[in-house]
């Protein structure tokens, strides 16, 4: 047994034994692995772009995405019907199957293929915070989504150092081979440590006509918007996309309400709560990180007077300048965590998204130096922090306990949609001021500055929609916790 316990000592103040302190480790590696793979992908992708010579770096992360983006309807579903954890094992295998694939690819097509066949990982941070939900205690329901949440700190303190060892030393091979043993570590927790779910829903026949007008749809927008820039935003071939994608939505919506057992019950962002959450929470969490991609091409490109203003840093120095930032957001994502059980997460949640477009502010204007990024990467730390650690938190807040891997997955859903588009964006921006040099892409200033505005304006947008969300139950009122009580 652990020292959490039903007497009134402990009720009135639990804490984290060995078994739960295990359980929390077994969840947040995987939750946080997703922002590990960003990071190491973002800071290989300039040697990845060097060594095949392509143009077309922006599909080494948007294949996964797309993939994410197509099965996370089918996996919630799944999850919901089959239980969290199974599902959370088959992903994770697939992930794995993905990184081998990427590992040992000795062309950017075959490398492609493997970062799709990664995308079926995508989902697994949204099962994480629903089975989170399920199998701590309640009063350890809001610590542990806080601390799951703020480990993104831990990967953005630890994470670049780890990335500058391996870009510096190994080169991108090196990234992705560890990409592998990570995928595969967290499957070993998953099987170790963490128990399935008592929280499932009846097992009816899945609806698969609406899973892929939903999965369809969505992909093909955002595929529109990341050949957007090649093709012509008025070109046939990308309103075809996205226009196709807009029709498959609008389908989806009519094949949801008329068939027995639909995907998703739609009625649930009926609900003003829920739909203002999911808005909110993904405008600023999939702006805030998507955002990283600036700073990275910014300091890892070289530069050449007239084709490149990188600031040619190398990974491991990029990291050390990226420390304060990081231990802000640990320490923010922690604090942030134990705030909402006292203050309106809604208050937090709009100071946090006051605080990263600051940020973002700042890095458009002063980006030219190391004590400028240092300075400027304040404010956006304890606004990532801040976000990091309530998105969670305010689903559950939001939904009752069976709708909570479906709260999640609409959440989930929409923030890697605002991830990938405004990174597909930022590229599109940072292009508009770029020059091609042995089929290379590269980027001067003032693409730089206005991806970061352009950064800015979305987060910015985001604390609007805060103010759109109603009153809602205090994280101690949510019922939780049904797996270990």
């Amino acid at each position: 047994m652990t020292s959490i316990e039903a007497s009134p000592k402990h009720a009135a103040g639990p804490r984290f034994g060995a078994r739960f302190t295990l359980l929390l480790i077994a969840l947040l590696w995987p939750a946080q692995l997703l922002s590990v793979i960003g990071l190491l992908a973002g800071n290989a992708q300039a040697q990845i772009t060097v060594h095949f010579q392509t143009t077309q770096i922006a599909w080494f992360t948007l294949t996964t995405a797309l993939v994410g983006t197509f099965v996370t309807p089918f996996v919630v579903k799944a999850a919901n019907m089959y239980g969290k954890k199974r599902v959370m094992v088959v992903i994770t295998v697939l992930g794995l199957a993905g990184d081998l694939i990427a590992a040992l690819a000795t062309s950017y097509s075959a490398l492609l293929v493997g970062r799709g066949v990664a995308g079926f990982y995508t989902p697994i941070a949204m099962l994480v915070y629903a089975i989170s939900r399920d199998v701590f205690p309640p009063r350890l329901v809001g610590p542990a989504s806080g601390l799951i949440g703020g480990g993104v700190g831990l990967v953005a303190l630890g994470g670049p150092f780890l990335s500058g060892w391996l870009v510096d030393h190994h080169g991108f091979r090196g990234v992705l081979w560890f990409l592998v043993a990570a995928t595969a570590l967290s499957l070993v927790l998953l099987l170790a440590f963490v128990p399935e779910s008592p929280v499932r829903e009846e097992r009816t026949r899945i609806d698969w006509l609406g899973g892929l007008l939903l999965g369809g749809g969505l992909a093909a927008i955002v595929y529109g918007v990341g050949k957007g820039a090649e093709w012509g935003w008025t070109g046939g071939s990308t309103l075809a996309f996205i226009g196709g994608g807009i029709v498959a939505l609008i389908a989806f919506l009519v094949v949801e309400g008329r068939v027995p057992h639909p995907m998703f019950d739609l009625s649930l962002l009926a609900r003003r709560q829920v739909w203002t959450v999911v808005l909110a929470t993904s405008l600023i969490g999939g702006t805030v990180f998507s955002a990283g991609t600036i700073n990275q091409l910014l300091g890892l490109m070289p530069r050449i007077p007239g084709v490149s203003d990188g600031l040619g840093f190398t990974a491991t120095r990029l990291a050390v300048i990226g420390i304060p930032g990081s231990v802000l957001i640990v320490a923010v994502a922690v604090t942030a965590g134990a705030l909402a059980r006292r203050i309106d997460a809604r208050v937090l949640l709009a100071a946090g998204a006051l605080c990263a477009a600051a940020g973002l502010g700042l890095m458009a204007l002063f980006h030219h130096s190391v004590p400028q990024l240092v300075l400027s990467g304040i404010p956006f730390g304890i606004g990532m922090g801040t976000v990091a650690a309530l998105a969670p938190i305010m689903v559950i807040q939001a939904v009752s306990p069976s709708e909570q891997s479906l709260g999640n997955g609409m959440q989930g859903m929409a923030q890697g949609i605002v991830t990938t588009v405004v990174t597909q964006l930022i590229f599109v921006v940072l292009a508009q001021n770029g020059r091609v040099l042995q089929g290379t892409q590269f980027y001067l200033d003032a693409g730089y500055t206005n991806a970061f505005w352009l950064a800015a304006g979305f987060t910015v947008a985001g604390l609007l929609a805060v103010l759109l969300i109603p009153k809602v139950r205090r994280l101690d009122e949510a019922e939780v916790g049904q797996a270990a009580t």
